[in-house]
């Protein structure tokens, strides 16, 4: 087969949603109907091929991103199962920034839910391509009505349903295909491989053909044979139709909305034949455009296997059998075993190892990866997650991915002497595969800190150190990651002025302070005048200034949402140096921020919690003595749903309060919403604690 058609009959999605959608159930169906596994495994039961971590076996969840590849009708499907966990949102990011579509997974009882808009979010900023499937319909209380109207109106998406679920009270029976017109139902085989396919029965032909209309409406738009068909009340056929949902999918402007039952065998196959109809292949992506580090200018790339090679790291691991594993999605050339590459965002010369195809935690060697593709590679020392590889003689960097700050931070130390080196070897390698795991040293301690996005995921890095790496170690109590910042705008003078028998040491610089909008992120601007400041020693500045932020004055806490402004400043011709620019940035930023009212940010959480009703005032109490605003109250089948907004510093067991009040009955969700200002009281005493007053 031609590699253009290769290309056309190549697809690379994720499956994506809120924790306990069914995303990792619905990849095992997957795998098992395209005859890459010969038995399905389940999450519940610890047999999942995706969930190959023994912590993901043992909690049910999914912790990591796995990548593997299978076959439907001729198409060469490339699948990322990401978590559903908000702690390990990096993992859903860097995934979204390499697939070219997404298969959104929506729980047919919760709905839209907290982690759903933010995976959401996450696919629009990257402008992916994505069809929708309602997942259990089986259980008591589903309504796939219900949830396609919260994806439009939660989530801003213009559903269109192509099916239909035939039930009998809360029973799961089939589907109606509102493309074909015809119906599935699954009653004979019950691991899903054949269901039949006839006529829509007598008593729901009106409601069918109600919602067909409704679709056909919705699609109109988007072919030129559909409109005139429909504007003439005829019927265009099943191919017409599908070449308009493909275009209205892959433009973005409709998102075809698929049924079913996972864990019951029902619907998958659909949702095969939806990926290979509906989302994009590489060649309908528009090409990747880069910055060319050697003119400054954009360009772009073509997925065409004759161009340079330019491709992205998005994923690093650590494998016990083959050391780093790089993952990478080529873009355009071919990437070859034993070649040379190069890493322009780190300038440097890369050797490729072996290049594998991954299935999970397995491995298939390749000779090649060709564009378009996604693989690993063995061998690459200094790449990180977002670095781009290419071609030395046509260097190119792709755009990264952003990821949140960590919200959360324990101290961590080794039990034995021993185990000094293994946890500081074993800290490198956690940080080199999690862009959200941040290791530091506290300055006044001399404490190894360790921060993430949440409870969980630094229970699980701690884990994985012993199990992976065998390290003892006593871990702390876990710490939320405060943030200082300013009130008001102020000017400090920092000078650094040192003589000593040789060459001495000056720096003089004048700063303004002032806050930003939001209170967050960091700006620098120049208004110095003339050659008060020789232009190479700008740059130091700027890093002296930056350096000051990691501790602020108030209690050492990171600064942030502060604009600083390089007013004025003198040098030396024989004395200057880019040290002492750094140095005298430092001290008149530190003294600048002093006078500036400096105040205390702490994390605000967005909470869902789902209730029965009876247990809802005393969730509501509790939540409010927790320093929490309700900020709206919804019902849903299973129960009422509480959004609020709390401090992290009040979350700290709520999980077990929770159960205790609800009889364990209630869930919640919590994700990162904001950094806001700590209550001057609260500020006082963690000020007076830190400092030890």
């Amino acid at each position: 087969m031609p590699r253009q058609t290769l290309l056309e009959k190549t697809r690379n999605i994720g499956i994506a949603a809120h924790i306990d959608a069914g995303k990792t159930t619905i990849t095992e169906r997957m795998l098992f109907y395209t005859g890459r596994v010969h038995r399905m495994g389940e999450v519940d039961d610890g047999a999942a091929t995706m969930d190959w971590m023994e912590q993901e076996r043992e909690r049910g969840i999914t912790i990591t991103s796995a990548a593997t590849t299978c076959y439907w009708r001729d198409y060469r499907i490339n699948i990322i199962d990401t978590p559903g966990h908000v702690d390990f949102t990096a993992e859903v990011e860097r995934s979204l920034r390499v697939l070219d579509g997404v298969v959104a997974v929506f729980c047919g009882v919760g709905g839209v839910e907290p982690q759903s808009e933010t995976v959401w979010k996450q696919a629009n900023r990257y402008g992916v391509p994505r069809i929708a499937f309602v997942n259990k319909l089986d259980r008591a209380g589903s309504d796939f009505w219900r949830v396609v109207e919260t994806m439009r109106r939660r989530l801003g998406a213009k559903a269109v349903p192509v099916q239909v679920p035939i039930k009998n009270g809360d029973d799961f029976l089939g589907l109606i295909d509102l493309v074909e017109m015809v119906s599935l139902t699954y009653d004979v085989d019950p691991l899903g491989i054949t269901y039949d396919v006839g006529q829509i029965p007598r008593e729901l032909e009106a409601m069918a053909r109600q919602r067909r209309h409704e679709m056909l409406e919705e699609i109109a738009d988007m072919d030129d044979e559909v409109m005139h068909l429909y504007l003439e009340n005829k019927e265009p056929d099943a191919v017409a139709i599908k070449r308009a949902l493909r275009k209205g999918t892959l433009t973005g402007h409709l998102v075809p909305v698929l049924a079913g039952a996972a864990v019951r065998n029902k619907g998958v196959q659909r949702v095969l034949d939806a990926v290979t109809d509906y989302l994009p292949s590489p060649a309908d992506i528009p090409p990747v455009e880069g910055l060319n580090p050697k003119t400054s200018l954009y360009e772009k790339r073509a997925p065409d296997e004759n161009a340079p090679l330019s491709a992205l790291a998005f994923k690093i691991a650590v494998d016990p059998y083959v050391g780093k594993l790089t993952f990478f999605r080529v873009y355009s050339g071919t990437m070859k075993t034993g070649t040379g590459v190069y890493n322009p965002t780190r300038g440097k010369n890369e050797r490729v190892g072996r290049l594998l195809e991954m299935h999970a935690n397995k491995r298939e060697e390749r000779d090649e990866i060709y564009c378009g593709d996604i693989g690993a590679a063995t061998g690459f020392k200094h790449v990180f997650t977002g670095d781009t590889l290419c071609d030395k003689n046509h260097p190119i960097v792709l755009e990264s991915m952003k990821f949140p700050e960590p919200v959360i931070s324990v101290a961590i130390e080794p039990k034995t002497k021993a185990d000094e080196e293994k946890l500081s070897e074993a800290m490198k390698k956690l940080a080199e595969e999690d862009p959200t795991f941040k290791v530091r040293v506290d300055d006044e301690t001399g404490q190894t800190i360790i921060s993430g996005m949440g409870e969980l995921h630094l229970e699980i890095i701690v884990d994985r150190m012993l199990r992976e790496f065998t390290v003892a170690a006593n871990v702390g109590r876990p710490q939320v990651a405060y943030k200082e910042t300013i009130m008001k705008a102020a000017e400090a003078r920092g000078r650094f002025i040192k003589q000593t028998g040789g060459r001495g040491q000056y720096g003089d610089v004048l700063l303004r302070v002032e806050p930003r909008e939001n209170r967050t992120g960091f700006e620098f601007d120049v208004k110095v005048t003339g050659a008060v400041i020789p232009r190479e020693f700008i740059p130091a500045v700027e890093e002296g200034v930056e350096e000051a932020m990691e501790n602020g004055v108030l209690a050492g806490y990171p600064v942030t949402g502060i604009k600083v402004t390089l007013l004025d400043g003198s040098y030396h011709d024989v004395d200057s140096s880019e040290l002492s620019f750094k140095v005298a940035a430092s001290m008149a930023f530190k003294d600048a921020v002093a006078r500036a009212e400096g105040k205390l940010l702490e994390p605000v959480m967005q909470v869902e919690v789902v209730v029965p009703e009876e247990y809802m005032g005393d969730v509501m109490a509790d939540l409010s003595s927790r320093r929490g605003r309700i900020e709206g109250m919804s019902a849903r089948p299973d129960g009422r749903v509480i959004d609020a907004t709390v401090p992290l510093s009040e979350m700290f067991g709520y999980a077990t309060r929770l159960r205790s009040l609800s009889q364990g009955r209630a869930i919640y969700t919590m994700e990162f919403a904001r950094y806001d200002l700590v209550p001057e009281e609260l500020s006082d005493k963690l000020i007076s604690r830190i400092r030890g007053w």
